[in-house]
C-alpha cells in the first residue's frame, strides 16, 4: 500500500468517489503500468482492490469506461443502424494489458469503436483472470493509449454445465449467478449466456428440445436485470452448442417463443443470438499440426440474422469459433448481416508461435503441459495436436513470465496482434463505427464504492498523496 501511495503521488489526487489527473504525462508513461501490474500480481488484496478502484475512476474521467453495446444492437434491430458491419469480440487470454493496448491502438487509428474485449467463464479459470482483474487490464490499456471511445467488456460463454445441472440444478445456478454478480460489479456490461448445453435433441419436438435452454436463459436474464443497476446490460442467448448440429430458423422460433413467455414481464430480453453454422472452438488441428478446412454455412447464418432482426428486434446472429477460419472468409460476415463474431484461439496461437517467443520458455510450457494435462491426451494424438489443444491451460501458470518478457519482445509480439486486428477491422467493415454507434451508447455512470484499507478510507490513508 505504501508503494501504491508513492506511485500515484504527484500524478493523481483521490477523492472519495473521484480522481483528478495532475500529471497526464506521468500517468501514461509509468503510473498506469504500475496500477495494472498491481491488480494482476500484488500479494496484497488491499492493494489490488485499491488499484482496481483507481483504474475504474480514471476510465470514467477519461471517457473510456466500461459500457453496454445493447443500444447499438437494438438500433440495428429497429433498422436505425445499417447491418453492413460485424462487431469483433476478441477473447484476450494472455498478456492482457499489452494485448489490450494493441487492440486499442488499431481501433483508435481507424475509429472502429464497435469492438468488444471478452473473456469466457472457463478462460477466467485457466488464465487466472477474475472479473475485477480482467476489467482493470483492459481499461488500463485504454487509458495508456488515450482511447477515445467507451469500452465494451463482455463475459463470453457464461455457460451452464449440463452434467452439473442435472446433478444439482440449484448449485449450478448459484455458481453462475455469483459469477454474474461479480462480473457486473467489475464492469462487465455485456454478458453472453450459454444455456444451449441444456438443449436435448433426443426429444421429439423443437419446443421440448429447447425448453430447458430458454427457461434457464430467461431466469438468468431476469437475474442480470435485477443486478445491473442503471446499466442496461447487453445479454446474448444461444440456441445451438458450437460444434454440434447446425441451427435452423425453426430452432430460433422455438427458443424465442418459449423465452419470451418465460421472461418476467416488462424487462428487456436478449439483443443477439449465438448459433451454430459448422465451426468448432479453436478449429480442428490435424496430426501434422495443420488446420482442417471448415465449411461455414453462410446461408443459414444470413437467414438467422435476418430473422433475429425482423421477427425479434435483435441485432442479429453471432458467429462463434471463427478465429482460425481462412482470412478470405471474414469479409463474408458483414455482407450477410452477422451481428458479432468471436475470435480467440488464433490470437493465442500468434503469441505462442511468434518467432520472438523465447524458446526456453516454450520448452518449459510444454514440459508443464506434458505433466499437468497428461490425462487430456487421447490415444494416437500427436504432440502437435496435444500441445495445440492444451497450451491455453499454461496461460495462467506462466502469466508472470509472459507479462515480464523484455520490452522489445513484447513490442514485436503485440505489433503482430495490432496488425491482425487492423486486418479484421477492414474485413469486418468496422472502420468508422465509433462515431456511428456513439449516439446509441451511454457510458454507464456507476457509483464505485470506495474500498477500505486497514479498516479506514483509502483517501484518508493516502492523504497527502497528491
Amino acid at each position: 500500500m505504501d508503494e501504491l501511495k508513492g506511485a500515484i503521488a504527484g500524478t493523481l489526487a483521490l477523492g472519495h468517489d473521484s480522481v483528478k489527473i495532475i500529471n497526464q504525462k506521468a500517468l501514461r508513461e509509468s503510473v498506469i503500468d504500475k496500477l495494472a501490474w498491481t491488480v494482476a500480481f500484488s500479494a496484497s488484496e488491499e492493494a489490488r482492490s485499491v488499484a482496481s478502484w483507481i483504474i475504474r475512476l480514471l476510465a470514467k474521467v477519461s471517457g473510456n469506461g466500461p459500457s453496454s453495446i445493447n443500444g447499438v444492437y437494438l438500433a440495428r434491430g429497429r433498422g436505425e443502424i445499417n447491418n453492413s458491419f460485424t462487431v469483433p469480440a476478441i477473447n484476450i487470454r494472455a498478456m492482457a494489458y499489452d494485448f489490450a493496448r494493441a487492440v486499442f491502438r488499431a481501433v483508435k487509428r481507424h475509429e472502429a469503436g464497435a469492438v468488444i474485449c471478452e473473456i469466457a467463464r472457463s478462460e477466467m479459470g485457466y488464465t487466472k483472470q477474475p472479473p475485477q482483474e480482467y476489467t482493470s487490464s483492459i481499461l488500463a490499456g485504454a487509458i495508456k493509449e488515450s482511447y477515445p471511445w467507451p469500452v465494451f467488456i463482455q463475459g463470453d460463454h457464461f455457460q451452464v454445465n449440463a452434467k452439473n445441472y442435472a446433478a444439482d440444478p440449484a448449485k449450478e445456478m448459484d455458481g453462475l449467478k455469483k459469477l454474474i454478480s461479480q462480473s457486473i460489479d467489475a464492469g462487465f456490461f455485456n454478458i453472453d449466456l450459454d444455456t444451449s448445453t441444456l438443449v436435448d435433441l433426443n426429444k421429439g419436438d423443437l419446443d421440448a428440445q429447447q425448453s430447458l435452454n430458454y427457461k434457464v436463459c430467461a431466469e438468468l436474464t431476469s437475474y442480470i436485470r435485477e443486478k445491473q443497476g442503471n446499466a442496461e446490460v447487453s445479454v446474448g442467448g444461444e440456441i445451438g452448442e458450437v460444434g454440434a448440429k447446425n441451427s435452423t430458423i425453426e430452432d430460433l422460433d422455438a427458443f424465442m417463443n418459449g423465452y419470451r413467455k418465460s421472461l418476467k414481464g416488462g424487462i428487456g430480453g436478449i439483443s443477439k443470438i449465438s448459433v451454430q453454422t459448422g465451426t468448432t472452438h479453436g478449429g480442428v488441428v490435424l496430426p501434422d499440426g495443420t488446420m482442417a478446412k471448415v465449411k461455414v454455412d453462410f446461408e443459414t447464418l444470413k437467414k438467422l440474422s435476418e430473422a433475429a432482426r425482423s421477427k425479434y428486434g435483435m441485432g442479429g446472429a453471432v458467429q462463434h469459433g471463427a478465429s482460425t477460419l481462412p482470412v478470405e472468409m471474414f469479409d463474408q460476415f458483414p455482407k450477410i448481416g452477422t451481428c458479432e463474431i468471436h475470435l480467440a484461439t488464433e490470437f493465442q496461437n500468434m503469441i505462442f508461435e511468434h518467432p520472438k517467443f523465447p524458446a526456453d520458455l516454450k520448452t518449459e510450457v510444454y514440459a508443464y503441459l506434458t505433466k499437468e494435462c497428461a490425462n487430456e491426451r487421447k490415444a494416437g494424438e500427436s504432440d502437435s495436436q496435444f500441445f495445440y489443444k492444451t497450451r491455453k491451460k499454461a496461460v495462467g501458470a506462466f502469466k508472470t513470465q509472459m507479462w515480464s518478457l523484455p520490452d522489445g519482445v513484447r513490442e514485436e509480439m503485440m505489433k503482430s496482434i495490432e496488425q491482425k486486428v487492423e486486418l479484421l477491422i477492414s474485413k469486418l467493415n468496422t472502420r468508422g463505427t465509433g462515431p456511428l454507434i456513439k449516439p446509441h451508447v451511454k457510458m454507464t455512470d456507476v457509483q464505485l464504492p470506495e474500498p477500505k484499507a486497514g479498516g479506514v478510507s483509502v483517501v484518508e490513508k493516502f492523504e497527502g498523496a497528491d
